[in-house]
């Protein structure tokens, strides 16, 4: 916890030694409003964020913006928090973790947004209220305006288990299990794999759970989340299947524990990649001639015939308290979710806005008849859960990425071992931060 924490410390001093001369809300006297927005870093959303930035300003002389990505760090969360601990955030951020906004609204960073003329009219025509549960404070507050969902699929080479015997994806555990038997192979006869049905990440950084335990979990556990008002309600049955499901994944060597040079997936390395929608432009234009690929929902446990959840890596936008001009921050964030401000988001940077009748939408009708591949992400969203605000998520999350590479990795304990120490490691956490 203290080593995340001095993270921010010492990021925080650097960015204040910049100075606030390039801080939110330093217009002059005189002439326009000039606000400061900062973006992704991801050379799609930069591009994007180009583009609305350039037609905001041609049509809006009296508020001037300037675009800019988050600055280099870590992760954009530790870059944020720092930025607010030394006063230097800009007006307005589109790259907003949900998990970290509790942080920021501890330390007075954020405004508070449902006070704002026009919010609730704009969210209640926007999204859908199961989701918009979500982006809520205990106290029925929101600091966030939900933006974008990224729903974590399953990504699959339809060649490769068509040459397996499989001429649709595999639904559970035991199906992909089969599936993995037979696509796993050593290609070159020399005694060890080199084609593989997945691939993971596994050092213990605990944003790389989000793509694989985190995201089992809520499929497992039927959309249940970590917690419910602030404390922990591990589905412990869901968490043990999804220990057991990698570890038996890694013990069998269906999926390698070294790391790649370059994509596997689009080596045909590995049959299967958990992604979200980001990778089909990417794919599309990287991907060899005669790769197929589609996605499906991810594997479930044996016998669970519920909705299938999964993770929904949102990233909303949120206006910093450091604003000296809220009311032109609100007009440029309501511009930021317009119609067609979405549709730029999904053609430049193929990811979902969040948006309700998104696929019957005449806006964006014609775009989804071109970009078929993206549909399943589109119809997913609606079954997608985030992470709830807590304090201290990263420690939280690095205590499932523990018992994760020790456990479902390395083999070293059982699944009912991990879910046991990541339960107990949670608990001391939330407590020390009570």
């Amino acid at each position: 916890m203290w080593a995340g924490r001095a993270a921010v410390l010492l990021l925080a001093l650097a960015l204040a030694a910049c100075g606030r001369g390039d801080a939110g809300g330093s217009a002059p006297a005189e002439g326009p409003i000039r606000l400061t927005y900062w973006s992704s870093q991801n050379p799609q959303e930069r591009e994007l964020a180009r583009r609305l930035v350039e037609a905001w300003n041609a049509q809006n002389p009296d508020v001037q913006v300037t675009v800019q990505p988050i600055p280099a760090g870590q992760s954009s969360e530790e870059v944020l928090l720092a930025a607010v601990v030394a006063g230097t955030t800009p007006d307005l951020c589109s790259n907003i973790w949900p998990g970290i906004v509790s942080e920021f609204v501890r330390a007075g960073g954020v405004l508070r947004l449902d006070t704002l003329a026009g919010f609730d009219s704009l969210m209640q025509s926007r999204v859908p209220p199961a989701l918009m549960e979500q982006f809520q404070t205990p106290e029925g507050h929101v600091y966030q305006i939900p933006w974008k969902s990224n729903p974590i699929l399953m990504q699959y080479n339809v060649g490769l288990f068509r040459e397996a015997g499989f001429e649709t994806p595999p639904r559970t555990y035991t199906e992909f299990l089969e599936a993995a038997a037979k696509i796993t192979k050593d290609l070159d006869g020399d005694g060890r794999y080199d084609r593989w049905i997945g691939y993971r990440d596994i050092q213990p950084i605990w944003h790389q759970r989000y793509f694989d335990f985190y995201a089992f979990y809520i499929a497992a556990s039927g959309g249940r989340t970590l917690f419910e008002d602030g404390r922990l309600q591990l589905d412990t049955l869901a968490s043990n299947r999804v220990f057991g499901f990698f570890q038996q994944l890694y013990r069998h060597g269906y999926f390698p524990k070294s790391k790649f040079q370059g994509n596997p997936f689009v080596a045909e390395k590995t049959a299967t990649e958990f992604v979200g929608p980001w990778n089909i432009a990417w794919l599309e234009e990287n991907a060899p001639q005669g790769l197929v690929f589609d996605y499906a929902p991810l594997p479930v446990p044996d016998g669970y015939d519920g909705p299938r959840y999964t993770y929904g890596d949102y990233k909303n936008i949120a206006i910093f308290s450091s604003t000296k001009h809220p009311e032109a921050a609100w007009r440029f964030a309501k511009y930021l979710v317009s119609r067609q401000a979405d549709l730029l988001l999904l053609e430049i940077a193929t990811q979902i806005p969040i948006r309700r009748d998104l696929l019957t939408d005449s806006t964006f009708v014609a775009f989804f008849e071109r970009n078929p591949r993206l549909v399943p992400f589109a119809e997913q969203v609606p079954a997608t859960r985030g992470i709830e605000e807590v304090e201290g998520l990263p420690e939280i999350l690095d205590a499932i990425a523990r018992p994760f590479e020790a456990a479902a990795v390395y083999d070293a304990y059982p699944p009912e071992e991990a879910t046991r120490r990541a339960a107990e490691r949670i608990r001391v956490i939330l407590e020390w931060n009570s």
